[in-house]
């Protein structure tokens, strides 16, 4: 199920066991046979540490859902819940105790709050009378959860989703301080990492707390050679933009249309469902969306992800060609060698083969939408955007989309984008768009209009320099002439844009930031490099020719398409670095407008 995660630069499985070994510490403290009720936010996350195989080896029998009113029957004599420190939940949980109280059933109450303990938590449930019921009251530290064989992230669980997540754009020094925990985790199992780069508030914040975490532990240091050599932090609002752009990688389009949430998207079950018997049509269509797992354990997944969804169906095709030549080769196959080996290699043909039908099927779902006029229409305001064409003034394709009340969502990813490359609106445009939303979408969107002011991402213009476009030519944020298929550049991610956050990784690697000063300052915050000493004898030697291992870290959420980014700079003969890449959550511009909605359930969808 893990292998996947060993085969990179970084083995991130020792992170996984470190996380699976807890888990078991713990479930053994509660001796004899167990259910777990779960916080249903959890059940994903917990998923990509330990399956229901490891569960079940420590005398788990049960598994329910928390919610109100009376447990399910279960026969066990340990109750455990698995929450998050939410105040609500708390409410929950006291009402099953209560329920099960009155039922006197013998049974034994734990509580396990991921990712933090919290006293506020403690206190409700002592209020509600039931603290006592529990025997063990513990914490699971679930930090940075391995995604894939080079990407980690927290999934913001320590963040209380019904806030705005403005942490990172507003410094909550809470959020940072788990965020710098989770990296102490990661140099306790893979050593001290010797340089540290960043650029904006958060970054130094972070960077700050780990070197006094650092100075307070500095008797426990671990004798571990360091697999690291450098950590970049960088902040989500200094590259506000990228995030916005409709990503054009395969993986980023399956986010962008469908969501991927903890490595899996749900489709529509129409395309996969096996051929209908005649006579039997409409009776056996399934109802149930298709659930997906997708990461590099899977061969195919692994080698199209990245692409850009113009390089895919040339890919497929290839592959459709090799897979039917090896079940050609059966023919050929005469001595009982021959056929003895064929078989052995069919139970990877078929699997390579029902992953070609599958991804077949999705690149057809996504092609319907990519070749749709309004597709078309969105890129193209997008990217006259992105290389500064008319974006001072009222947009027309904007003013039409907010006329057919077009989802809310659509319209507030494409004046973000006007506001991020304009350096603001005028307070006239700006004005003018809020009326014209506000009186089609509802007053009650104020909130939301407000909370993206405060970030940063819709404002009125403060000075009368606009900065982009210096930032746009110096780091050559776009190139004319991407090559799609035979990429060369970053750029082919988004088509055209290469993504702020990612350049601004590529030039620190070489030649450097003190190249970029000029723009560097024109970008929020500050940025800085701080070095780690090293325990004695831990220097490592590099070997001639041997690449440089820089984790990137987003304060903030990173897409998709940055990653596909980032994995094209490793790939690089000449690049000398491998990237490992790091988040606090995996966005896209959908999922990121959402978390700064007032009420994301109010959006027209």
């Amino acid at each position: 199920m893990s292998a996947h995660l060993s085969y990179g630069r970084v083995n991130l499985n020792i992170l996984r066991e470190a996380a699976r070994k807890e888990l078991r510490e713990f479930l053994d403290k509660c001796g004899g046979s167990k259910a777990i009720v779960w916080d249903e936010y959890l059940t994903g996350p917990f998923g990509l540490i330990a399956q229901y195989s490891l569960l079940k080896e420590h005398e788990v029998e049960k598994m329910f859902t928390l919610k109100g009113g009376r447990l399910p029957a279960a026969d066990v004599k340990n109750i455990i819940f698995f929450v998050r420190p939410r105040l609500e939940l708390m409410d929950i949980i006291a009402e099953n105790v209560i329920s099960e109280d009155k039922m006197h059933s013998p049974r034994d109450f734990h509580i396990l709050f991921v990712p933090r303990r919290s006293m506020l938590c403690e206190q409700r449930l002592k209020e509600q009378g039931v603290l006592g019921s529990f025997i063990n009251i513990d914490e699971y530290i679930l930090d940075l959860i391995p995604y894939d064989g080079d990407l980690l992230s927290m999934e913001d669980m320590h963040i209380d989703t019904t806030h705005i997540p403005e942490c990172y754009l507003e410094s909550d020094q809470t959020s940072l301080y788990h965020t710098a925990k989770g990296l102490m985790t990661l140099q306790a199992l893979y050593g001290t990492i010797p340089q540290i780069f960043g650029k904006g508030e958060c970054a130094r914040h972070v960077a700050n707390m780990m070197l006094r975490m650092k100075r307070e532990f500095a008797g426990s240091q671990t004798q571990i050679l360091p697999v690291f050599d450098s950590l970049l932090l960088l902040d989500r609002n200094v590259d506000l933009l990228t995030p916005l752009a409709t990503q054009l990688t395969y993986e980023g389009l399956i986010d962008e249309v469908y969501g991927i949430t903890n490595g899996y998207v749900k489709l529509p079950p129409e395309k996969f469902s096996a051929q209908k018997k005649q006579g039997e049509a409409g009776k056996d269509l399934p109802t149930e969306p298709k659930k997906m797992q997708l990461n590099s354990a899977e061969e195919l997944y692994a080698e199209i992800r990245d692409k850009n969804f113009n390089g895919v169906g040339a890919a497929l095709s290839k592959k459709a060609k090799i897979i039917s030549a090896a079940f050609e080769e059966r023919h050929s196959a005469k001595t009982v060698g021959e056929i003895k080996q064929f078989v052995s290699q069919l139970p990877h043909m078929q699997a390579a083969r029902s992953s070609l039908a599958n991804h077949t099927s999705i690149a057809e779902l996504i092609k319907d939408i990519t070749t749709s006029e309004a597709f078309f229409d969105n890129l193209t305001v997008e990217q006259e955007f992105m290389t500064g064409v008319d974006t001072d003034k009222v947009n027309t394709y904007i003013e039409d989309c907010i006329a057919q009340k077009d989802p809310l969502i659509k319209i507030l990813r494409l004046v973000c984008m006007q506001s991020v490359c304009n350096n603001g609106l005028k307070q006239k445009l700006l004005d003018y768009y809020k009326r014209e939303i506000l009186q089609t979408y509802g007053y009650e969107h104020m909130l939301t209009l407000n909370n993206l002011e405060k970030t940063g991402l819709l404002k009125p213009q403060t000075s009368t320099r606009n900065n982009y476009p210096t930032i746009r030519k110096t780091l050559k944020l776009w190139m004319e002439d991407a090559n799609e298929q035979n990429p060369n550049d970053i750029s082919y991610v988004y088509s055209g844009y290469a993504p702020l956050s990612i350049r601004l990784t590529q030039v620190l690697a070489r030649p450097g930031w003190r190249s970029i000063e000029e723009v560097l300052k024109m970008l929020p915050g500050p940025h800085f490099e701080e070095r780690q000493q090293l325990p004695a004898g831990l220097h490592k030697k590099r070997q001639q020719g041997e690449n440089r291992t820089t984790l990137v870290f987003f304060l903030g959420g990173v897409t998709y398409a940055e990653i596909a980014a980032l994995r094209f700079l490793s790939q690089m003969e000449d690049g000398g670095t491998e990237y490992i890449i790091a988040t606090t959550k995996l966005i896209n511009g959908t999922s990121w407008i959402k978390s700064l909605m007032d009420r994301p359930e109010a959006q027209a969808s």
